[in-house]
């Protein structure tokens, strides 16, 4: 007699977030990015790339994008202006490992940066100035004479 095995299908568990997953994952690597890893309910512990968060306001006169950058020193930011796009880039140096210092966690990501910003129409790209203080970046893109409303008088004759 001949010893037949029953055959049982591998019993697995329906993970609903894992193909979000996979997807964030591949989208990451289409656009060149580094995709943060968590293994179940562990955190990851790095974070391969950052960017600096912004907001961006406008009045009559011009728009400012102020830029967060927290322990960037100022000669470590640079500002460009090419083909009507505003980049700011720069990179947040990790600091050295100390002796006798425990790191427990490290969150706070490091490394090169990079933010682009295609300006509006009416902005005029030659007039860009920029201040920086308490690591945060306001760049004011003034809007060009053409494009601010002129009030002209009627004449009723």
């Amino acid at each position: 007699m001949s010893a037949i095995t029953r055959w049982e299908p591998f019993k697995t568990r329906w993970d609903p977030f894992k193909e979000l997953e996979e997807m964030e994952k591949r989208l990451a690597t289409f656009f060149g990015r580094v995709p943060v890893r968590a293994d179940g309910d562990k955190e990851a512990m790095t974070v391969a790339e950052w960017s600096p968060l912004v907001d961006i306001t406008e009045d009559d006169k011009e728009y400012l994008i102020k830029a967060e950058l927290p322990e960037v020193k100022k000669e470590d930011v640079k500002l460009t202006i090419e083909d009507n796009v505003l980049s700011i880039s720069g990179e947040r140096k990790y600091e050295k490992e100390e002796k006798g210092r425990k790191y427990h966690r490290m969150e706070r990501a490091y490394g090169s940066f990079m933010r682009s910003f295609t300006l509006p129409d009416d902005a005029d790209g030659s007039k860009v100035s920029a201040e920086y203080k308490d690591g945060v970046l306001k760049v004011h893109v003034p809007k060009s004479e053409k494009a601010k409303p002129k009030a002209i008088e009627v004449k009723v004759a």
